[in-house]
């Protein structure tokens, strides 16, 4: 059985002043629409809620009293969600479900972002998960991700829209005791050399890198061995598996046994996007995906 809660709001508002016409006028309704209320009711309910009479006061029976109590309570709990609905429809709540790849986390771009809009919006609940970019893309298309932190790419899955956050220069990753450890890098010294491309599986990435310095260097590209992330590629590179090309933020992680070079005549950055599914209902996404927009320099 359903009660309309304007019956209740009437119901309490007689309770509380035990008279039909001041309760009215707290209500700002006419006397007879407020006792047709009343007895609407109480005829939803089969009982008589009040005692009433031409010339003694209003008072609740035992009906009333026990209805009163759980009034209060329906009706602060109708206002609590009616307050979270629309707190949710201005992102003002809610849940972000956010993917990274480990970039976004070394060069400060993602906690620099989340502590900004933690700052604007204290309640909406943040749940990170590294991924690597294809599956990051794959996951906002279908829905199982909000916002995306990824390396671009030249094209996006239907629906997915993205934007460059961040811009870094690249280095050239190589065991200490390499030869390239020291002095300088010119694109023609790569001749030769294996090639450690992290995230693999893409269409995309820095295995185009290595196809643009073969042609700057006027060599044909070696090998190429393909691992899943920086970390990986780094610490082979350190072990003498083959150079590493990486963003320069991956110097953040301080490996050992590891050199990091400039690119000589090499120009080409490693970019940062933030993507998001561009019909996502949130709320909490499109005031994150505007933040980005208004505060993120490239």
């Amino acid at each position: 059985m359903m009660i309309d809660s304007r019956l209740l709001h009437a119901f309490v508002a007689v309770a509380d002043t035990l008279h039909f016409g001041r309760a009215a006028d707290r209500l700002a309704l006419g006397q007879s629409v407020l006792s047709r209320q009343i007895r609407d009711l109480e005829q939803t309910l089969g009982t008589r809620l009040l005692q009433r009479g031409r010339r003694s006061a209003v008072s609740l029976t035992d009906a009333g009293q026990a209805l009163l109590a759980e009034s209060r309570s329906a009706l602060a709990q109708l206002e609590r969600a009616a307050v979270v609905a629309r707190r949710a429809g201005r992102g003002e709540v809610g849940r972000l479900a956010i993917g990274y790849v480990a970039s976004a986390a070394l060069t400060g771009v993602l906690p620099k972002t989340l502590s900004r809009f933690r700052v604007a919006r204290p309640e909406v609940e943040v749940e990170l998960a590294a991924v690597e970019t294809p599956r990051q893309l794959a996951a906002l298309a279908e829905g199982t991700l909000d916002i995306g932190f990824l390396r671009p790419r030249s094209t996006y899955p239907e629906g997915v829209d993205a934007l460059i956050v961040h811009r870094e220069g690249l280095l050239l990753g190589v065991s200490a005791n390499h030869r390239l450890a020291h002095g300088r890098v010119l694109p023609a010294l790569l001749a030769g050399e294996r090639l450690i491309v992290p995230q693999f599986e893409e269409a995309d990435g820095f295995e185009g890198h290595w196809a643009a310095l073969a042609q700057l260097g006027a060599f044909s590209p070696g090998p190429v061995l393909r691992v899943r992330d920086f970390i990986t590629a780094i610490t082979l590179a350190a072990a003498g598996y083959g150079v590493a090309l990486v963003p320069h933020s991956v110097t953040a992680l301080a490996l050992t046994g590891i050199a990091y070079r400039p690119l000589e005549a090499y120009v080409a950055t490693a970019d940062l996007a933030v993507a998001w599914r561009r019909n996502n209902p949130s709320a909490a996404v499109r005031a994150f995906v505007e933040s980005l927009r208004t505060t993120q320099p490239v």
